[in-house]
Order: C-alpha cells, then structure tokens, then sequence
C-alpha cells in the first residue's frame, strides 16, 4: 500500500472479472439498494461468493453514504467559492467547518481565485446573504462568490463504466 496526502490508496491492484460485474451492477444510476440476492441471480454466482466479495469491496473501494432529499425539507444546497490571501487557507477552513451550516470544505486549485470550495445547506435568501456576510469578513478573505445548481439535467455513476474495467 501507498500513502498519498495522509490518506491509503491500493496503488497497482487488479480486480477480477466477477469484482468488476459486482461493481457495475452496484454503481449502476438510480438502480437503489442492490440485494446479494439480486447479484446472485443477475450474475449466476452462488450468494457466499457474492457475499464475501462484496464485502471486500465495500471495505476497499466503495463508498455508501445516506442523504437527505433537502428540497422535499424545503433546504438548499450551495457552493461557496472562496479567494483567500494571507497563505490563511488552512485556518479559513477550520474556522468554516465550525458552522452547522458548512458540510464540506476543500482546498482546490485551477482557478487562480477560488482557493477553498465549501458546500453549505441553507433555507433561505436571508440565510445565504448572512452566511456571505460572514465569510467576507473572516481575515484574509478576499472574495467569496457562490453557486447553485437549480435543474440536474441527468447523472451517470460516478465514475465511467470503461474505467472499471481497466482496474
């Protein structure tokens, strides 16, 4: 194993053909939860195999958060795109990830004027332009622009189905 940024990655693991049709199907868009039994019987290989891989899968490479459907709560997910200065990035973060609000904060690079994506949840207008309000007046914040998406046009798994298969 190899350790990248703090964080282990298997570096140069194959996975076996009967690996890669277990993730396809789980990855498949919109598919819901996928039973071991459905595995089973899409797959044809007996349940304990299908049972003991997965589980190996899902410890190693998969990952299967829960979320909250936030519209039907009537709450709204935005991206805050913020420019720091200062070399302060890392402490803007910290003092980000102190809010209730905030459920994500990440460093990123590219554009030479966005330093820190953060994803908050809020309910309203007032609750943006107060939380706006507060992240321009953190030290060694030079601007904070934001973002929404407002219509999901459509989404594929996570990752190409053509990368699968080159693990």
């Amino acid at each position: 194993m190899s350790t990248s940024g703090g964080k282990n990655q298997l570096v140069g693991t194959r996975l076996s053909l009967i690996d890669k049709k277990i993730l396809k199907i789980l990855l498949e868009p919109l598919g819901g939860e996928v039973t071991s039994r459905v595995l089973e019987q899409k797959l044809g290989i007996p349940r304990s195999t299908i049972q003991r891989r997965r589980r190996q899968l899902e410890k190693t490479f998969l990952q299967h958060p829960y979320s909250l459907n936030l519209a039907n709560l009537g709450y709204r997910r935005v991206d805050l795109l913020i420019y720091t200065g200062g070399g302060a990035t890392q402490e803007i973060a910290k003092e980000l990830l102190k809010h209730d609000e905030v459920t994500y904060v990440g460093r990123s690079i590219g554009e030479h004027t966005i330093d820190l994506r953060a994803e908050v949840i809020i309910k309203d207008n007032s609750e943006l332009l107060g939380l706006l309000e507060l992240v321009k007046a953190m030290d060694n914040v030079k601007d904070v622009i934001w973002s929404e998406i407002v219509d999901v046009i459509g989404q594929k798994v996570s990752i190409p189905m053509s990368i699968i298969d080159k693990l």
